[in-house]
């Protein structure tokens, strides 16, 4: 959990939570050797459809397909809809979740603080 602190407070970018309450969720975890390369959490929300909350990667594991690599796995836990929401001045996660099939389904002003900004809802949908 202490990695997983270091990652978020790396990435302000990401949504940024206690730690200890990620335990409440889905938590999947990335390694690059003996150390946390990056995370993600999700939930089930039921009907078919899930929700991606958080996914960071550490600054020296970026653009290494680390991310690509947690989505999948949590994609692959799923079958229906897959939601999201991403800072909309994020434009490399914007670029990684359509480029894996993600679209864009709505806006929600002023989602995010500090800075505030607004979110994008993006949904993945599988068969």
């Amino acid at each position: 959990m202490d990695a997983i602190a270091e990652i978020q407070s790396a990435s302000p970018e990401a949504a940024h939570w206690r730690v200890a309450d990620y335990l409440g969720y889905g938590l999947w975890v990335a390694a690059d050797g003996d150390r946390v390369a990056g995370f993600l959490l999700g939930r089930s929300l039921g009907m078919g459809e899930a929700e991606i909350l958080n996914l960071a990667v550490a600054p020296g594991c970026r653009r290494s397909g680390v991310g690509r690599a947690l989505i999948g796995a949590f994609l692959g836990e799923f079958s229906g809809g897959v939601y999201l929401e991403v800072r909309e001045s994020n434009v490399a996660a914007l670029g990684l979740y359509k480029s894996m099939g993600f679209k864009e389904v709505s806006r929600r002003k002023e989602f995010y603080e500090a800075p505030p900004e607004a979110a994008i809802v993006m949904k993945f949908h599988s068969c």
